[in-house]
């Protein structure tokens, strides 16, 4: 059985013409590994979208169709500019067509349609299918044979609309049934991500982020040899780089080390990627576009603990914590359940927790519900809400059977406050939370610290004397 290689561009990939350009030599220059590529929106145009669709809502229909004007003329310029001229020509029939049928889905959802949500996934697709014909047809005048494949054949959803989850038996047959010939005839297929299809055949969306999600199905249902990220940076790095400047390449990660990552910040990663590469064991490897000589990061089932223990350091700002403390507590069973029903009935995700004798400490993500909450969560004991907190994670295997790593990042950031800590849950990750207008210091402390000779004026030997 052939074994593809799954390529995955983001949008800063296919920014522009020579973006695209660029793309077609990385995937030309690949051919032998035989490529299945999923490509993201243009960058901006999900964004103008969905932007139409808010104005839409507001029943200013044609304020919302005249919004899109400038994202159709680059999406022809692109063309006019890489394409041949009548490759040009052909693909602004499509753009033409699908400002048409963006036009009539915004006049629906102006008119105050009961579905508004599910026609706006119809909107947010057509920037990936815009972006994904483009590169088909620049690679096929260069040389590569290609075809564009509706990925809404592929990815099966349920009704979701907006945050669809994939049908996993439904998707990988039909991935398989549509891709697999393309592939056996040496055809790159060339396919949008973020979308899919309910079992009735109408549009949705994975959330946003979801090109990475779609790129790991659809390697998952081919048994692919390798998932390749392509975004704008070398590989996963030890810091956010718009934090650290001397963030460096991990070479390798585990999948837990990446998920833990992905889930605590690290934007290269989007969260629910790892899952379907972690259940068939394939490698994915985060690859920079814009340097495709560089190896990157590859991320696998295993990997060697790191000299130093830690592999990197994530941070997530715009947390919410909140303390419940109570007497029940005490000797009692229940309570947690109790607690976490009302989160559950909310729909919200809790992020980090942390328990005492008579108190429960966590954090939110989203504190858009959080009124509500606090009026349930008051039934059962005394609430404390602090906002303006931000999580920092530090990731690394064996770090819970590591001596002195949380002496050591503590020592590092002994005058900033910490107003939650969680280590045990995980061997890999220890959490805590801090004031978030001082994550930055914190943060570039800590890299310090534990990746650059020089660590904040405070040595190993030092801190191992304390």
């Amino acid at each position: 059985m052939i074994m593809p290689t799954i390529m995955k561009f983001g949008g800063t990939s296919v920014a522009d013409a020579s973006a695209f350009e660029n793309v077609a030599q990385i995937v030309a220059s690949r051919v032998d590994s035989v490529p299945v590529v999923v490509v993201s929106a243009m960058s901006g145009v999900t964004d103008a979208l969905l932007n139409s669709t808010v104005i839409a809502a507001e029943a200013r229909g044609d304020d919302a169709i005249a919004s899109l004007k400038s994202t159709y003329e680059r999406h022809i310029a692109t063309a006019k500019e890489i394409l041949s001229p009548d490759g040009a020509n052909a693909y602004a029939k499509h753009v033409d067509s699908a400002e048409n049928q963006i036009a009539y889905f915004l006049k629906l959802i102006a008119s105050q349609l009961a579905q508004a949500q599910a026609v706006q996934d119809a909107v947010l697709a057509l920037g990936e299918t815009l972006s994904s014909l483009l590169l088909a047809n620049v690679l096929n005048e260069r040389g590569v044979s290609a075809i564009q494949l509706d990925a809404r054949e592929c990815i099966i959803t349920d009704d979701q609309y907006g945050a669809a989850s994939p049908l996993m038996r439904a998707t990988f047959a039909a991935t398989q049934s549509r891709v697999l010939p393309f592939v056996d005839a040496g055809t790159v297929p060339v396919m949008g991500g973020f979308i899919g299809s309910n079992l009735k055949g109408q549009t949705t969306t994975l959330g946003r982020g979801g090109s990475d999600y779609t790129a790991a199905i659809v390697g998952a249902a081919l048994s692919a040899r390798e998932i390749q990220i392509w975004t704008d940076v070398t590989g996963v790095l030890t810091a956010d780089p718009r934090v650290v400047r001397n963030a460096q390449t991990i070479e390798r990660l585990s999948y837990g080390e990446a998920a833990e990552l992905a889930y605590f910040g690290a934007k290269v990663l989007h969260p629910k990627t790892i899952q379907p590469a972690i259940e068939d064991c394939i490698p994915v490897r985060i690859c920079n576009s814009r340097a495709p000589e560089e190896a990157g990061t590859l991320v696998c089932a295993e990997t060697e603990t790191s000299p130093r223990t830690v592999k990197a350091i994530a941070h997530k700002n715009g947390v919410t914590t909140v303390q419940i403390t109570s007497a029940r507590m005490l000797g009692a069973y229940g309570f947690l359940r109790a607690l976490f029903e009302v989160f559950e009935k909310h729909r919200t995700v809790v992020d980090v927790v942390t328990t005492s004798e008579v108190s429960v400490s966590l954090s939110l993500d989203d504190a858009s519900s959080l009124p509500a909450i606090v009026e349930d969560l008051e039934k059962l004991g005394t609430v404390r809400v602090e906002r303006g907190r931000a999580i920092i994670c530090v990731v690394g295997e064996g770090l819970r059977g590591t001596p002195g790593i949380a002496a050591r990042v503590f020592n590092t950031i002994r005058d900033i406050n910490v107003t939650l800590i969680s280590q045990g849950a995980s061997s890999i990750n220890f959490t805590f939370a801090i004031e978030e207008e001082r994550v930055k210091e914190a943060v570039t402390r800590l890299h310090e610290a534990f990746f650059e000779e020089r660590a904040s004026g405070i040595s190993a030997q030092t801190i191992a004397g304390r």
